[in-house]
């Protein structure tokens, strides 16, 4: 299913010296991904004004510009990394710019969205001629794989040569999207349901039992769920709208998008409730 030799009749974007590349959002992950493409000697701007603190720092130490919104427009690519809630905001931002450019950059929509909130933003990019590229990453921030959709795909090719690991899936617009929300949907989706349960064991008194029968007869699930649930809490805000997401593309008409919905509102709640949060991390990690 993947093409990682990116066969196609489209021609590939022609390097030049120095590629200019955008990526719209400093976060864990922006600013990562802005680090691998610095370090193999891109040019990388980013918006900070209006960032916080700690944005501002990790794109200054990832190498990447301060640079103003008109700026972005002249780049070769625009990597848009954001939360998913304010994905299709931030590219209606950036449609005046890039209409009144007269190279269109490739705008790449890397935000863990569903194949119809990519089919709006396509619809909100249209207008201006810029290339749209559906994408997705997976994995963390140390170690992430760009996945594209193969539409106009080609033409980014050459960010495989620029730090980043990229990977083209055959199928329509949407797939890398659609890729996205089933695994974010199983890893996340799993811990939600670890965190729910753990939770629900500490009301009722079952809290070291429930650990014990996990480690005896399920030892792989207790290790991943004691890897993955503590980190959680610190990411639990950007999860709820990925959650809300995930059951928009399951959809209305299948029971299980409820769980999702659950799953948005249980991260909701601990991204507010220290308390909750502390006494999950204990229970999955007695040395806290």
């Amino acid at each position: 299913m993947l093409d990682h030799l990116f066969h196609t009749t489209e021609p590939q974007l022609t390097q030049p010296t120095q590629l200019t590349i955008a990526v719209l959002g400093a976060g864990a992950m922006g600013s990562a991904i802005g680090r691998a493409l610095s370090d193999a000697g891109a040019r990388v701007l980013t918006p900070l004004e209006g960032r916080s603190e700690a944005s501002t720092t990790r794109a200054r130490e990832a190498d990447m510009e301060d640079a103003s919104i008109e700026a972005l427009a002249s780049c070769d690519f625009i990597l848009s990394i954001v939360p998913p809630g304010v994905a299709v905001e931030t590219a209606q931002r950036m449609t005046s710019v890039l209409t009144q450019a007269a190279q269109k950059p490739v705008y790449i929509d890397c935000n863990a969205i569903n194949p119809d909130t990519v089919n709006t933003i396509t619809r909100v990019l249209e207008p201006t001629g810029a290339p749209f590229v559906d994408g997705a990453i997976i994995g963390a921030p140390t170690d992430p794989k760009v996945y594209l959709s193969v539409q106009h795909a080609a033409r980014a090719g050459v960010l495989n040569d620029q730090g980043l690991n990229v990977r083209v899936l055959d199928g329509l617009l949407g797939a890398a999207s659609a890729l996205k929300m089933s695994y974010a949907g199983i890893t996340k989706g799993l811990t939600a349901l670890g965190s729910a349960m753990s939770f629900a064991a500490m009301r009722n008194g079952a809290p070291d039992a429930l650990m014990s029968e996990l480690a005896e007869s399920q030892p792989a699930l207790a290790q991943w769920l004691a890897n993955n649930v503590p980190r959680m809490p610190p990411k639990a805000y950007r999860w709820v709208a990925e959650m809300e997401e995930i059951a928009a593309f399951i959809g209305d008409d299948f029971a299980e998008h409820r769980i999702y919905e659950g799953a948005a509102d249980l991260y909701a709640r601990l991204a507010k409730d220290k308390d909750a949060t502390g006494a999950h991390e204990r229970f999955f990690d007695p040395s806290k």
